[in-house]
């Protein structure tokens, strides 16, 4: 497997792969990485689907990536997908999966004039006293000290960072800045995560910096994400013989393990309640999804809270995982992520609207109508003195299929569930899916003396606790997780959001993709090349751009310098004049 950039192969398609008619492949769950790396064996490395296996706990596939309306309680979305144009494995391969909304046309090209059409932006971010703009202005907020914070540990060498978190590195003038608030609630980091994987996301992502405050750095889906991209990939797939196995626990796979070399040999299971074990040669291909964000998530209902489920489980991502890493040190360190769920956890809620009453709120403050099929909120509202740290949004409507006129379905979330509200005077973890919606009622500036009855029979919100949703930000350092394709592995690899690949963000689409891409490019030594990570952590022009943002547009010379500083800045900027240098700088306001 290796890399590449620019377009002369990105769209060359491989010969088909030396010996891949004898070849099969077990992929263990059927998440996002899962499917991609299931799409890659039938697309790229040209595996017949009779031959490719997705053994899944679940009744659905999705992992979660879900999108799903329930009989007894209403329609959930435990969480939702930003998404970037520079996602180069995902778009690599969504440009072949055929759109199960348009005929003739690719998941890409659907997603791309969606985009393009009805650009996504905020107008308005946050929200303070009962529904008021905060008024942040699209301002990051950030004294000279807690810039120079930040620009060190963009330049901080990755090993220097591992098990050191966040609080360890910013202090206040970082951490009560907007910056901070914008940062925290769009990505889900707490204060005690990896200062590592801040790092990583900074320099992954600095060509969006300027469009964090208002969104215009995201882009979305047009239906929940079970819809929109789930559901296009399983069709294609089932078309080409791919066989899924529902009701399938995975509970171990077992390994020869040689110096230099590693085998799969096989993988036990519980099928719909019968122990088994699917025996493995060298030509059966293991693709393992290890650990789970979205393991142990309970729901709960408008009338009962969502139960903190923290046991593992036979069965489930983190004690498989357990398991095989109790076999080689190579296979990572699963507790470094599962076992502190207190720091790992945080709840959200579905609120479908029943009727008119609640809508205006929502109106007033994403400041459009949220019935016009376009862009609502343009990413999440953060109720910034919210005590549970309230983030909400209403994505395009209607977000399912299934939606009824009039109604809106939207998504809440809260990073301190364990605080008391400011409204319901209780834990988030301890509320029914009504008094989640009360609290959020509050914060949009619902009179108090209508809130109870709006919640109750205008909404409907269903809550969801997630114990393990963070659990790849806890602080780490390498071996904790296992490389995609460890050293020696002759059949197996393993994928998402707890293998490791180079340069790439964890919580992402684009890394679980990836991760599928770069296994079976490597285990089928397919010839072409996975695109690189975005470059644009070393591109002069993205790094001075995000500079002068994160600056809240300030030029250089107007930042706090000593005399002697200034003097010889204002001498150099002379120097420069009219060379190549001087003119990106000004160009990009930087003087």
């Amino acid at each position: 497997m290796y890399y590449s950039s620019g377009n002369y192969e990105a769209f060359a398609r491989p010969v088909k792969p030396e010996g891949v008619d004898g070849k099969s492949a077990y992929l263990v769950g059927s998440g996002l990485a899962a499917l991609a790396a299931a799409c890659f064996l039938v697309r790229d490395g040209q595996m017949k689907g009779e031959h490719i296996h997705i053994l899944e706990k679940d009744p659905i596939p999705g992992g979660a990536c879900d999108g799903w309306q329930y009989p007894d309680r209403g329609f959930v979305m435990r969480g939702g997908r930003e998404m970037d144009n520079h996602f180069e494995c995902m778009w690599d391969l969504f440009r072949s999966i055929p759109s199960i909304e348009t005929e003739g046309v690719s998941v890409l090209d659907e997603y791309y004039w969606l985009n393009k059409k009805d650009p996504n932006y905020s107008l308005c971010r946050a929200t303070e006293k009962c529904g008021q703009d905060a008024h942040t202005e699209n301002k990051f907020g950030l004294s000279d000290k807690a810039s120079m914070e930040i620009m060190k540990l963009f330049m901080t060498p990755n090993e220097k960072l591992y098990n050191v978190s966040i609080e360890q590195i910013f202090d206040d003038e970082v951490l009560n800045s907007n910056f901070w608030m914008y940062w925290r609630t769009m990505f889900a980091f707490e204060n005690w995560h990896s200062a590592l994987e801040m790092k990583l996301y900074l320099q992954r992502f600095v060509h969006h910096i300027g469009g964090l405050p208002d969104f215009t750095a995201l882009r979305f889906t047009k239906y929940n994400q079970y819809e929109s991209m789930i559901l296009p990939m399983v069709k294609y797939l089932k078309e080409r013989g791919v066989q899924f196995h529902y009701g399938v626990q995975v509970v171990d796979v077992t390994f020869d393990i040689k110096p230099g070399r590693k085998v799969a040999t096989g993988i036990k299971v519980i099928d719909n309640g019968r122990e088994d074990t699917i025996g493995l040669t060298e030509n059966d291909l293991v693709f393992i999804t290890n650990g789970g964000c979205v393991e142990n998530a309970a729901l709960g209902d408008q009338n009962t809270p969502a139960p903190m489920e923290t046991e593992i489980r036979p069965g489930g991502g983190w004690d498989l995982w357990r398991r095989i890493a109790a076999q080689d040190p190579s296979f990572g360190h699963p507790d470094k992520f599962c076992s502190d769920p207190e720091k790992t956890n945080w709840m959200s809620a579905t609120v479908t609207t029943l009727d008119e009453r609640i809508v205006p709120y929502i109106r007033k403050i994403c400041k459009r109508d949220p019935f016009s099929g376009g862009v609502v909120t343009g990413g999440i509202v953060t109720v910034k003195d919210s005590s549970w740290l309230l983030s909400w949004t209403f994505n395009r409507q209607p977000q399912f299929h299934a939606q009824k006129n009039g109604q809106l379905v939207g998504w809440i979330y809260g990073l301190f569930s364990d605080r008391p509200g400011d409204f319901i005077k209780k834990p988030m973890r301890e509320c029914t899916g009504k008094e989640i919606c009360e609290e959020w009622l509050y914060h949009l500036g619902v009179p108090v003396d209508q809130i109870e009855d709006l919640a109750a029979n205008s909404a409907n919100t269903v809550p969801c606790m997630m114990p393990y949703i963070t659990a790849f930000f806890m602080p780490r350092e390498a071996g904790d997780r296992p490389l995609v394709v460890p050293e020696g592995s002759v059949n197996f690899a393993f994928l998402g959001q707890f293998a490791e690949t180079k340069r790439d963000t964890i919580f992402t689409t684009e890394y679980s993709i990836r991760t599928g891409m770069e296994a079976v490019y490597t285990l089928l030594d397919v010839d072409r090349g996975v695109p690189e990570v975005w470059g644009s952590v070393y591109d002069v022009r993205c790094l001075l751009d995000a500079t002068v943002k994160l600056g809240d547009g300030k030029k250089l010379t107007e930042h706090e310098l000593p005399f002697l500083e200034k003097i010889v800045l204002h001498e150099a900027i002379k120097k420069l004049g009219d060379t190549d240098v001087g003119k990106l700088l000004r160009e990009y306001g930087v003087v």
